[in-house]
């Protein structure tokens, strides 16, 4: 069957590989699942019931969960299938932010997950006039659950709606996290998803029958699109949240995924565990660690390994390696990161261990897929995002700025393109241009083509120009790709580069304390807390160690000259009601973090 509404993909998956165990989540620590049948007959059963409440072809219902259920992918069926849009939103923003969002995206009924959902919500929903009910997805709440909206399915009814949705009608409004000002409002289309998923799902190892892991947030586009590629796939999805990943009871272990994305901060944090593990081993199985680890600086996508070479890449991944696949269930064929810069030295290393680590570039304005690393021979190039993927057309834009030869700011046009920004034509009309009656999307990103394997071409990102540093020698510096290599070390969690119209660049350092903490004991220096470590002579020497060391790498511009240690690790949602250091996709909020620590900026420019 040909599929052009997002909610197509469900019928497709009956008529060709119908699941007995389509989506599932824990119920009480047992994993409970929905067949192919399920899903669809109750989103056909909660259509039926949205129609008796009233909901026409345009309205808005907001959809909030702290982590992935299949209740939450029924509610999406139902409401696409009747030509109501969806708008999930965050679960981490504040009060306030749902009530600019509801607002302004008129949300006509709420659905919310557990925890502290209902009460954000609830607290402002007066100031909400279109707000008519908050519905839950549990029944914890003395508020209607979801269920209570099933009714028996009026076929005629929802089939003679869905009949008339066409392809460019409105399936959801995404609203973007924004690191300044307040979110805009990411009109999508059905062509606009439908076309990055079909697109996308010939390029990432998934199939029938395997397992597959569903954790990043569902209200960003990127998991929305890869859940639907799964439902195309017909592959057994396990929906979970970020809380419960690791361990030896924890979901990766449990459900041993052959694939999920995942954004690069979680792969950085497995990598921490894993390096300072290595640090607390005693001889020799500390130097056979770092010698198997020190092996992976070697390793290319495609690369053959012989001889000698080879042998030791036996012995590592005998006594190694497989440790670490362990530590992600043992079965992963592929993991996709996408949303922020993924280090190099975070690829190469998991993907030598036999974790295949590829990095994608999107946004949500774009559906969100332009470029993606394959895993077929040929397809993927470490430091880059990979070829663009096809149908869509990406140009560099060399007259925007001062760049580098071949460099400029990414122009991308496709089927993928957004309808536009909900209610702000003046911000679409900075964003999208039309020409000749093409769509082409302004990224706001900097990057350029290399050539890769076959002379194919791959796209590197170099920086986002909004956020390109011009010091008061009027030097240009990328701040992104600066930080991308301070956090491949295994101290360093989270860095931010500063030296907007100042005379040096300096950096904003927060150390990951559990690797800080095992290098400090074995140095035999005394672990009180991370505040009294930083502090320490020894350790600003070894960080200052790091900075020298990456400094080689460097122009003279772009070298850093100082830094400052902070305790604090920066974080998308602060329990003391405090502005948040991160979005919720965990990109750095420079703004904030330049208010909150313009004291020590400052003393660095003393």
């Amino acid at each position: 069957m040909e599929i052009k509404r997002i909610f197509d993909f469900i019928y497709y998956q009956k008529q060709n590989c119908p699941q007995k165990e389509a989506f599932g989540t824990r119920v009480n620590g047992n994993w409970t699942f929905y067949s192919t049948e399920e899903m669809l007959n109750l989103s056909r059963q909660l259509a039926t019931g949205l129609l008796k409440l009233g909901l026409k072809k345009g309205d808005r219902v907001g959809m909030i969960s702290y982590k992935n259920i299949p209740e939450w992918m029924i509610l999406d069926l139902a409401i696409m299938q009747i030509g109501v849009i969806g708008v999930p939103v965050y679960p981490t923003i504040s009060s306030r932010e749902y009530e600019y969002i509801f607002s302004e995206a008129e949300i006509n009924y709420c659905f919310v997950g557990d925890g502290d959902l209902f009460e954000k919500v609830n607290k402002v929903k007066q100031n909400i006039p279109s707000l008519k009910e908050i519905f839950s997805f549990y029944e914890q709440y003395e508020i209607r659950s979801w269920k209570n909206l099933l009714l028996e399915e009026d076929s005629e009814l929802i089939n003679s709606i869905a009949d008339q949705i066409r392809q460019d009608d409105i399936a959801t409004i995404i609203y973007t996290s924004g690191t300044t000002g307040n979110p805009k409002g990411v009109m999508l289309s059905h062509e606009n998803i439908c076309s990055n998923i079909l697109t996308i799902v010939a390029m990432i190892p998934i199939e029938p029958g395997l397992s597959t892991l569903s954790f990043l947030p569902m209200c960003h586009v990127f998991e929305k699109v890869v859940a639907y590629a799964y439902m195309y796939a017909g592959t057994k999805v396990y929906f979970t949240g970020t809380d419960n990943l690791g361990g030896e009871t924890g979901d990766l272990a449990a459900v041993k995924p052959h694939f999920f994305t995942a954004v690069p901060r979680l792969l950085e944090k497995v990598y921490d565990k894993i390096y300072a593990k290595g640090l607390g081993l005693k001889q020799p199985l500390k130097s056979l660690f770092f010698w198997a680890l020190k092996l992976t600086d070697a390793y290319e996508f495609d690369k053959k390994f012989y001889g000698i070479e080879a042998l030791e890449r036996w012995i590592a991944d005998r006594l190694i390696y497989k440790k670490w696949r362990a530590a992600l269930g043992g079965n992963v064929r592929g993991i996709i990161v996408g949303s922020a810069p993924c280090p190099v030295k975070i690829i190469r290393t998991f993907s030598a261990a036999g974790i295949p680590v590829r990095e994608g570039y999107g946004l949500t304005e774009s559906s969100p897929g332009i470029a993606i690393n394959g895993f077929d021979p040929g397809t993927a190039l470490i430091g880059t995002v990979g070829p663009v993927i096809p149908g869509d057309t990406v140009i560099i834009d060399e007259k925007s700025g001062e760049y580098r030869p071949g460099e400029g700011e990414l122009v991308m046009t496709g089927p993928n393109v957004m309808l536009g920004y909900f209610k702000k034509p003046e911000a679409t009309s900075e964003m999208v241009k039309t020409v000749d009656g093409k769509k082409w999307l302004y990224t706001g990103d900097i990057g350029m083509f290399v050539q890769g394997p076959g002379d194919r071409q791959f796209l590197k990102i170099t920086d986002r120009k909004k956020e390109l540093l011009k010091t008061s020698n009027g030097k240009y510096v990328a701040p992104s790709p600066i930080e991308v290599i301070l956090k491949e070390n295994f101290l360093i969690e989270q860095a931010m580069v500063v030296g907007d119209n100042r005379k040096f660049v300096s950096a904003l350092i927060v150390p990951y304390a559990d690797s800080l903490k095992s290098w400090c004991e074995n140095k035999q220096i005394a672990w009180i807390s991370i505040e009294k470590a930083i502090k320490n002579p020894e350790v600003i020497e070894r960080f200052q160690r790091i900075i020298d060391t990456i400094n080689t790498d460097l122009s003279h511009t772009e070298q850093i000259k100082k830094f400052t240690l902070l305790s604090t690790q920066w974080e998308a949602n602060k329990q003391d009601g405090s502005l948040p250091e991160l979005t919720p996709t965990l990109k750095i909020k420079r703004r904030v973090i330049l208010e909150k620590y313009q004291e020590d900026i400052e003393k660095m420019y003393l």
